[in-house]
């Protein structure tokens, strides 16, 4: 390579090859990382798997279009997956809330003077399976109001370990030396208005990750809803 010549769309690299010198020119592609993957679990029972890795402008998105992927596969359950999502931006977060529940708060946005309530609308496509939320001490913030909102709910169960606490809207205010002050502007409050800040989400059914590496959080949630739907089966 003798050098490069870059402009908006791409960039042309000068290279030398059999003794002749010549432009390579690679076009820019705008590679969207996505933040949600899925995949159906078990062919016999029809259990479905939804990991959000992030909440981006396009989880909302791609989070019904795993709904769709997920409900026409035929799945009678789901697991939900937010381990190590260290959060995002808010109205996705809430966003996807609708799509787990009917009706009811989401969260509680509170200031010194003021209280705002997200609330959830009827029609979401994933209000009627049986869930389980797999959440870490990594799930935090905006996963935490989505988790939070399906554990006040009853709407499903929270598995695994205690979550991060990070429940607060933060100014960020840059002084003279170059230093910074950040001052909570708002706190997050669950709808059975539990702070979320400093606290985390206790789940309902705690575990101790595996010290081999195994997933015995998701091999759990499936058994569980294995369970759910051999006794809703018979009843």
């Amino acid at each position: 390579m003798r050098g490069e010549v870059k402009d908006d769309n791409g960039v042309g690299l000068r290279v030398r090859q059999n003794d002749e010198e010549e432009t390579v020119f690679i076009k820019f592609a705008v590679i969207n990382v996505p933040s949600v993957v899925w995949r159906v679990l078990q062919d016999d029972n029809r259990i479905g798997y939804l990991q959000i890795l992030r909440f981006t402008g396009r989880t909302p998105e791609e989070v019904l279009a795993a709904a769709k992927s997920l409900t026409n596969s035929g799945i009678d359950a789901l697991v939900l997956d937010m381990r190590n999502n260290s959060g995002g931006l808010l109205a996705e977060s809430i966003s996807v809330a609708n799509d787990f529940l009917n009706k009811g708060v989401i969260i509680y946005q509170v200031t010194k003077n003021d209280e705002q309530t997200f609330s959830a609308e009827d029609g979401g496509a994933l209000t009627a399976l049986p869930l389980v939320v797999l959440v870490n001490n990594h799930t935090a913030s905006a996963a935490e109001i989505l988790a939070g909102a399906i554990q006040d709910h009853k709407r499903g169960i929270l598995m695994g370990q205690h979550t991060f606490g990070k429940g607060t809207v933060q100014q960020i205010f840059e002084l003279s030396d170059g230093s910074r002050i950040h001052i909570t502007s708002a706190e997050w409050l669950t709808p059975n208005r539990q702070p979320i800040a400093g606290v985390g989400l206790t789940p309902d059914v705690e575990m101790i990750p595996d010290e081999n590496g195994r997933d015995v959080e998701l091999g759990e949630a499936v058994r569980y809803l294995q369970n759910e739907l051999e006794s809703n089966s018979h009843g």
